[in-house]
């Protein structure tokens, strides 16, 4: 049962419930005091208070835990008494998300070789906006900006791709001109499954730069045109960082959340878990899309994320043995939300 998963499986769980479930009986003002920490680490009262709030809240319980609380900062208290991938959840819960995107994307960038399939997984799914806040919050972290430190690590084509998604230059009209949707994907059969070798630069100018509405009807005429999915041409003609790359493009033309439930699965499946990727998506998405992702996940694999997380993490509990006893109003959350996954 719930009270005997580690505090990480709790945690993940309590961020893909609804927000209308996140049980809301705490003032805000009152909650600094009851996560001061110097008299020891309370982590259930971490879990319930920071997975309960938005991140804009957290902010606000951030500010009064300083000034108003303790003097110090939640995020030094936080690292200094948690652990492991559980301190990097709770402190990923209470940083702003531009600067815990721009965190990821350095950790990605400056990590013991680069993380492709971190940046493919960021520069895929983030807008314009998005691109424009993670930069400046990059800027202002290392004094260097983002595009200029991925020239340094990364080169090819996939380096002029993922430097058009940085720079924010896909167009966000929602207007779509079939003509146009025509053209392109006439262009991409030509430069792809038409000839041989593959014109990689097409691709890229078309898929990093188009609006999603416009490459959405794109995605229907190439279909037309060559009798297969741009994602099998793609997977057909190209290989390695690019070709994973522009088909996370193409899922997410498709279907943002389903492209992050099949991350969640791949996250999970195998001999080992990876904690960053579940952390990433699990904060990143709880207040965009998380209750979309967890019906895609359902429909992908028959299973529901939250059994996934239950299965693949129950493990955990022989090296995190803490057993937390649930509160009155936890547990009414649990159990209205049991029948929804």
């Amino acid at each position: 049962g719930f009270k005997h998963w580690s505090l990480l499986e709790q945690t993940w769980y309590l961020l893909i419930l609804p927000n209308s479930l996140r049980c809301r009986s705490l003032l805000l003002y009152s909650q600094p005091a009851l996560l001061d920490l110097s008299a020891g680490t309370n982590e259930k009262t971490l879990i319930d208070i920071l997975t309960q709030r938005s991140n804009v809240q957290r902010q606000l319980i951030c500010k009064a835990y300083q000034e108003d609380a303790t003097g110090k900062t939640l995020v030094e208290d936080l690292e200094g008494d948690t652990h492991s991938h559980f301190e990097d959840l709770l402190v990923a819960l209470v940083t702003p998300p531009a600067i815990y995107d721009s965190q990821e994307f350095h950790k990605a960038l400056k990590g013991v070789g680069t993380n492709d399939s971190a940046l493919i997984e960021i520069f895929a799914t983030r807008s314009n906006k998005q691109m424009k806040e993670i930069s400046d919050a990059y800027l202002k972290q290392t004094e260097k900006k983002l595009t200029l430190d991925l020239k340094n690590e990364i080169s090819g084509e996939f380096a002029k791709a993922i430097l058009i998604l940085a720079e924010g230059k896909r167009d966000e009209n929602t207007h779509v001109d079939a003509a146009k949707a025509k053209e392109d994907a006439k262009t991409l059969y030509t430069a792809g499954e038409k000839k041989w070798g593959t014109d990689e630069s097409k691709f890229i100018d078309i898929l990093c730069q188009r609006s999603i509405p416009q490459l959405r009807q794109t995605l229907v005429e190439y279909k037309t045109i060559s009798g297969k999915s741009l994602q099998e041409s793609i997977e057909g003609e190209m290989s390695g960082e690019l070709e994973e790359l522009l088909v996370a493009i193409v899922k997410c033309v498709k279907n943002v959340p389903a492209y992050l439930a099949e991350r969640l699965h791949q996250g999970m499946k195998g001999g080992g878990t990876d904690e960053c990727i579940l952390n990433r998506i699990m904060v990143s998405r709880s207040e965009i899309d998380m209750l979309d992702i967890r019906a895609e996940f359902k429909k992908l694999y028959s299973y529901s994320l939250h059994s996934a997380i239950e299965v693949r993490l129950h493990p955990l509990t022989l090296t995190l043995t803490l057993t937390l006893t649930l509160t009155l109003t936890l547990t009414l959350t649990l159990t209205l939300t049991l029948g929804l996954t």
